[in-house]
């Protein structure tokens, strides 16, 4: 079950990040809500993306759009 898990993970993860890259989120100014980057269900696995937020992978605004840090 964690091989699954971690499979899932990364797959989300680079939905996220390509998304994110393809819609020019790069700083707080230019961050996209997940739908807004193109991902379907951008609501499905929500702990997945806080955990992303957590690794410092993905920054977070306080409207709840998403951006890559140092991009």
């Amino acid at each position: 079950m964690a091989v699954f898990t971690s499979n899932i993970f990364a797959l989300r993860k680079k939905m996220i990040l390509e998304g994110l890259a393809k819609a020019g989120a790069g700083s707080p100014e230019t961050a996209k809500t997940l739908a807004e980057a193109g991902l379907k269900n951008p609501d499905l696995f929500k702990e997945y993306t806080q955990k992303l937020v957590l690794l410092g992978i993905l920054r977070r605004t306080s409207d709840g759009k998403y951006y890559l840090p140092g991009k």
